[in-house]
């Protein structure tokens, strides 16, 4: 039986149920090892205009999109340990929007931000994969809502997954 059993909607706010409901039946952390693989897989042959590719005006190029991937897990696996470890200070949001411009993600070497990805992923596998059994239920309070700490793992995953489909539907 999965460690990490599906949250329920008391566990995190409505914002994040399509993520949620994105992630498919088993595993979640092995789901959340084989995206590390498939976005390696999916973005690692584009070609340097293609990273820089954006499908309408406004929108984020592919680089933005990955770097955005990254700092949102950061913030989301923070959001997790701090739960996880019984903090109840209550944590601010963040603008997705604000991050990205001053991150220069299309400055960067594709395959830097690659590598940073499965350094992230590895750091955020490691720390769900050794959570003591009680910690998945623990809630904390982000962005001014409840969410549990196995919520965030599921959000993480259905994040993931959600971007990826922009990017093969719209970019790739």
């Amino acid at each position: 039986m999965p460690r990490y059993a599906r949250p329920s909607p008391r566990e995190f706010s409505p914002f994040y149920a399509e993520y949620i409901a994105s992630v498919p039946d088993g595993d979640v952390l092995d789901l959340l090892e084989a995206q590390q693989h498939e976005i390696v897989a999916l973005l690692r042959p584009q070609s340097a205009a293609q990273w820089q590719s954006r499908y309408a005006p406004g929108k984020w190029s592919v680089s933005e999109v990955l770097g955005h991937l990254c700092d949102a897990e950061r913030i989301l696996s923070y959001r997790a340990l701090r739960f996880a470890r019984g903090d109840q200070t209550p944590l601010a949001g963040f603008e997705e929007n604000d991050y990205v411009p001053p991150a220069q993600f299309d400055g960067r070497n594709p395959e830097s931000l690659l590598v940073e990805h499965a350094a992230i992923r590895g750091s955020t596998l490691a720390l769900f994969r050794h959570l003591p059994d009680d910690a998945p239920e623990r809630i904390g309070s982000a962005n001014g809502a409840e969410v549990s700490v196995r919520a965030l793992l599921y959000i993480i995953t259905g994040h993931e997954r959600h971007h990826v489909r922009v990017l093969r539907e719209r970019y790739l």
